[in-house]
């Protein structure tokens, strides 16, 4: 019987929420996909207002319904150790010795965090190597009640590089023996995976996306907005060599990419070299890549060339069916995002090969209890059957009907009551729900309006202020002598700052301007020293 489930990876500037259906077979296929921005970069203290409503936005242009989900932290949030542990004394004493560990690197007490570990083989000293996890409590609490708020449940915590990982060996079985290196270059970090039979080794590179569009933004001369479309239409990492390109801005751009990606190669080298010094590691034979900034062009080529080993853009829908509602042309390019989904996946069909679970011990417990209401029923009601019984046997003289009626009457009695507080529990949880529904939609229109403050500010130049915003128009002063030398020729100053607004496509559908006019400025004569113009955005 197919069973269909939820996924959901958390990233640092995006979430992607996957649904799937596992045959009786055990074979994957992805049903809907959906991802929506993050507002503001994610911690445990805003995960109520930034999280819930980007999860929103997907359930609305999906149409997939909430309910048990699988989810992956970002590689930032957690702490991987990896220990040599001696099994001597038995599994109590192997147990204290891996909290010990925990104890003595995590940078945090204990009882703040919530851990998991996963036995790793043996190392060539005959120890048992162990990978240890370990995040902090409040803040996976905090993520696993946003995620609750928009009605899923949380069944399980994995890390995003170990459901990668988890995919990588489940779509390359017949690589997963060799050492395998697994680069997800993200926005804010790049997560380094090396996978070797029953080995891995992770580690969080700070030298990523955000880093290219900064080192763009620098070399042009424009804002990080400006320079991360200018990454998306002309970026592409240059191979290095004497040749340059025609267009002199994709030329330059190229070159800050080869720059960034050139320390980035140079943090992946030192770290295969740490992991075949100190965990007896192979040399390895591929590497994956993965992750939004993995599609630059000619990325792949570049590590390639540097690291001199076979370079692969990992695309889990080789061997995982998409199903007639996906959207075959998107899927090609939003594989590189869904790749911790598919680890996730591989969670329910059986065919992961590392499980790490970091679901908050108040979840667990939670879970338990829910688990024990059925078994508890069903004892109250053997107790009550045993005591009707004897009831009957005792009163059997005075009658058996009379009995049966008493014992119906008093079940009706206890039935009348169970089910006005049922109806009373109903109307509860309705009137919460209802509440729900306005907090969300009031915490998803304050999200909006502030985007669009931000999108019109950063639009602006410095001499630049909002005099009135009503109903979409926007009036705007300048002061000429500030700005004029910044805007360009052939442009007036409404003009241009219209131009900065339509390169905001993704949030701005429409601006025009309704009138221009100059004004003096008082004590400073009556020559015209300020411009405002009125304009009349639409958003989308």
């Amino acid at each position: 019987m197919a069973n269909k489930f939820l996924t959901l990876n958390i990233g640092a500037t995006n979430v992607v929420l996957a649904e799937y259906e596992s045959s009786a077979r055990g074979a994957l296929t992805l049903l809907r996909y959906g991802v929506a921005q993050l507002a503001a970069p994610l911690d445990g203290g805003n995960a109520e207002t930034i999280l819930a409503p980007a999860l929103m936005e997907i359930v609305r242009s999906t149409g997939i319904r909430p309910g048990k989900v699988n989810v992956a932290l970002s590689g930032q949030m957690v702490f991987p150790k990896f220990a040599a542990v001696p099994m001597a004394g038995g599994s109590e004493k192997f147990e204290q010795m891996v909290r010990n560990e925990i104890e003595q690197t995590i940078p945090f007490p204990i009882d703040e965090m919530v851990c998991d570990r996963q036995v790793l083989g043996e190392t060539e000293g005959g120890d048992t190597s162990v990978m240890i996890v370990a995040a902090k409590v409040d803040q996976v609490e905090a993520i696993c009640a946003a995620i609750a708020s928009v009605g899923f449940v949380p069944e399980l915590v994995d890390v995003a590089p170990i459901a990668l990982s988890n995919a990588v060996c489940a779509a390359r079985p017949e690589e997963a023996g060799g050492c395998l290196v697994i680069l997800d270059i993200g926005a804010r970090t790049t997560s380094l995976v090396i996978v070797e039979g029953e080995k891995l080794y992770n580690r969080s590179i700070p030298v990523a996306g955000n880093a290219i569009t900064k080192e763009i933004s620098a070399a042009l001369g424009c804002s990080l907005e400006e320079a991360e479309q200018v990454k998306f239409d002309k970026g592409y990492v240059s191979v290095g060599g004497v040749t340059e390109d025609e267009d002199e801005v994709a030329d330059r751009v190229s070159k800050v990419c080869r720059a960034v990606m050139t320390r980035l190669n140079a943090e992946i080298s030192r770290s295969i070299n740490f992991y075949r010094s100190q965990q007896q590691g192979g040399t390895p034979t591929k590497l994956y890549l993965t992750g939004g900034t993995s599609l630059l062009p000619q990325a792949d080529q570049f590590f390639a060339e540097s690291l001199g080993i076979e370079v692969e853009l990992f695309n889990p829908f080789a061997t995982i069916a998409a199903g007639p509602a996906v959207d075959a042309e998107a899927l090609g390019y939003d594989a590189a995002l869904l790749g911790v989904t598919a680890g996730l996946a591989c969670r329910e069909n059986g065919s992961a090969r590392f499980a790490i679970n970091l679901l908050p011990p108040s979840l667990v417990a939670a879970r338990a209890e829910k688990a024990r209401i059925p078994v508890l029923a069903a004892g109250g009601v053997a107790l009550v059957a045993a005591l009707v019984l004897v009831m009957l046997a005792f009163n059997r003289e005075a009658g058996e009907i009379s009995a049966r009626r008493d014992a119906v009457a008093s079940r009706i009695a206890t039935l009348s009551e169970y089910d006005r507080k049922v109806t009373e529990a109903a109307k509860s949880v309705s009137e919460a729900e209802a509440e729900a529904r306005r907090l969300r939609g009031t915490l998803l229109e304050r999200s909006r309006a502030v985007n669009r403050i931000n999108v019109v500010k950063e639009s602006l130049l410095p001499g630049m202020w909002i005099e009135n915003w009503k109903d979409g128009k926007i009036v705007v002063r300048a002061w000429i002598d500030r700005v004029k030398d910044k805007v360009p020729a052939g442009k007036t100053i409404g003009e241009y700052v219209v131009d900065r607004l339509k390169m905001k496509g993704a949030l701005v559908e429409a601006v025009k301007i309704l009138d221009i006019s100059k004004l003096g400025a008082q004590g400073r004569g009556n020559e015209a020293q300020i411009e405002q113009f009125t304009l009349e955005v639409k958003f989308k």
